[in-house]
């Protein structure tokens, strides 16, 4: 039986290294608390010792080179179909050949009654789709009990974006918020508190001027970002690298927010070190962008519910909205498929139509 992972190299043979990585990956996918919050369906706590399941992992890693969270993502949908199969209290290694069709069924039903979004349980749908694509491939299993088997519909949803205007408040809040507090005590602020100001006006600046994700900006360090030339190197799903353009706010803020790091931590100046720092000089989380802009929105007067990836959309429609042709979008957003990025084009016709009915006489 042919797939597409027949064209791919045999997997590698298992070293030291990989199978920590696959070991890791596998306890990451039952162990992050964050994932379980979010996920109603129980976890086999068996599947990291299974040895199939941890091929998987190293598959995913190695040969397909997904990122650190899709793996995590993935092997959790696995471990809670095992324990839909298998039984929580079945003990590695399972038999994959047991479960059929309608044991995926009754597994994507159990995440719809436990209210499982249609993505997510999409997801989970491909994460057994692919895995048992790997077995077949490995010639452990000669059936895909996924096959014929279709996840639910999935409501398109238009992204929410904002304005001009909200982006200009955002961006400004910071420094906004520095300068006020240099007013009001008439003296300069201490370098790390100026430093952290310097720091989030830079990184909303670098979101909305390169539209990238919250984990690719979190990741940049200062050797990916040149701002001579305004050129960033981002590192996106799969590992695959693009190039995104700094415009010259971005470049400025962020020249700033850079001489206050190496002043304060000289190590700072390193290629490989960290572009955003916490205020301990370690890196910057994505979790710690979200945080620190809930409090910028809130100095901004902005609704608390927007995110970073928001800067993202708004990046995209911006764009659009201004001439810019959905290929180019595209290849600046990292979109595999040209079809991702047309969702900004309905974006942009709502709100010609939200302008076009709030102005023309008779709309």
């Amino acid at each position: 039986m042919q797939t597409e992972y027949d064209r791919l190299p045999e997997a590698p043979e298992a070293d030291p290294a990989a199978a920590e990585v696959a070991d890791g990956a596998c306890e990451l996918a039952c162990a992050l608390p964050g994932h379980r919050e979010a996920e109603p369906l129980p976890l086999h706590p068996g599947l990291p010792r299974d040895p199939l399941a941890e091929r998987f992992a190293r598959h995913l890693r190695v040969e397909r080179q997904a990122s650190e969270h899709t793996c995590a993502a993935y092997l959790q949908d696995l471990a809670q179909f095992a324990a839909r199969a298998f039984g929580e209290s079945a003990e590695p290694p399972f038999d994959w050949l047991q479960p059929d069709r309608f044991t995926v069924r009754g597994f994507l039903v159990d995440c719809q009654k436990g209210g499982a979004a249609a993505s997510t349980t999409r997801r989970k749908l491909a994460a057994v789709r692919a895995f048992y694509t790997f077995l077949i491939r490995e010639r452990a299993v000669e059936r895909n009990p996924c096959a014929g088997l279709r996840g639910p519909r999935q409501e398109r949803r238009l992204p929410d974006v904002l304005t001009l205007r909200q982006v200009a408040a955002l961006l400004a809040a910071p420094l906004d918020a520095l300068q006020a507090r240099r007013d009001r005590s008439g003296v300069p602020p201490p370098p790390l508190d100026a430093y952290a100001a310097w720091r989030d006006a830079a990184i909303f600046e670098v979101l909305y001027s390169t539209g990238a994700r919250v984990a690719e900006a979190a990741g940049l360090t200062r050797a990916a970002a040149d701002l001579d030339s305004g050129i960033v190197r981002l590192r996106g799903k799969g590992r695959k690298e693009r190039l995104g353009a700094l415009g010259r706010p971005a470049r400025e803020t962020l020249r700033q927010a850079l001489d206050f790091s190496v002043f304060i931590w000289p190590e700072s100046a390193r290629p490989d070190a960290p572009l955003f720092l916490n205020l301990k000089g370690g890196p910057l989380t994505p979790r710690s962008i979200e945080r620190q802009m809930k409090r910028w929105l809130a100095a901004a007067g902005l609704p608390p519910r927007l995110s970073p990836h928001k800067l993202r959309h708004s990046f995209a429609t911006h764009l659009l909205e201004a001439g810019a042709d959905l290929r180019s979008v595209q290849e600046l957003l990292g979109h595999a498929s040209l079809s991702t990025t047309q969702i900004y084009t309905h974006v942009t016709v709502e709100r010609l139509k939200d302008i076009y009915r709030g102005t023309h006489p008779r709309a």
